[in-house]
């Protein structure tokens, strides 16, 4: 699969992919690599990033306010803007979103690189994927995630991924349940549906 749109002879649509766990061996991050995978299939160039790469304090106003907004948030806010859409996956930790995540999203949230606090997130199409070793993968943490994503201004793509007991959930890098493979095919179409000018190029 090219990085280029074939029909129309233009850069293909571009997702932005990262994980809510910068744990190495991490489900999630498993699970968002098997998604992009998916979701170049559809034609759509992926960046997969780690948010251990933009690595940024606990976001306090009083450090905003002496300091400045991070460079590293600078630098996200710029690949989230730059990307047509995001792929998530949302990790839940005590029944919501992890603080990794959360802490990237609230610094991003701040302006001062020449763009609103919200402007990178302004109807910005976003699928949300997840897993969790407990009967209701992530469920409650993705349904945290999506109010806070739109309150932020992003479409959030109504159906999402929640992956149950993900100790059993993969085997050698693949799921476990290769009917999955096509419910996470199907995820990924909706999401591609949803980038600007990618669903008149299909139809």
């Amino acid at each position: 699969m090219t990085n280029t749109d074939v029909i129309l002879g233009r850069p293909a649509k571009r997702v932005l992919a990262f994980s809510g766990s910068a744990r190495k061996g991490s489900w999630n991050s498993l699970l968002l690599s098997i998604a992009a995978d998916a979701m170049r299939s559809h034609g759509v160039s992926v960046s997969e990033i780690s948010l251990r790469d933009h690595a940024l304090p606990l976001y306090d106003g009083d450090l905003e306010e002496t300091e400045g907004v991070p460079q590293n948030a600078f630098e996200l806010r710029r690949l989230i803007h730059e990307h047509d859409g995001l792929l998530i996956a949302c990790p839940e930790y005590n029944g919501s979103v992890t603080p990794l995540l959360k802490n990237a999203l609230d610094w991003c949230s701040r302006s001062g690189d020449g763009l609103d606090g919200l402007e990178p997130f302004q109807l910005k199409p976003v699928l949300i994927v997840g897993t969790s070793i407990g009967p209701f993968g992530a469920l409650r943490a993705i349904g945290h995630l999506r109010a806070i994503m739109s309150k932020m201004g992003a479409v959030v793509v109504p159906e999402d991924l929640a992956l149950p007991n993900a100790q059993a959930a993969f085997q050698s890098r693949a799921l476990a349940d290769r009917n999955m493979d096509d419910v996470i095919r199907a995820l990924t179409c909706r999401l591609a549906e949803h980038l600007p000018g990618l669903k008149e190029k299909r139809s």
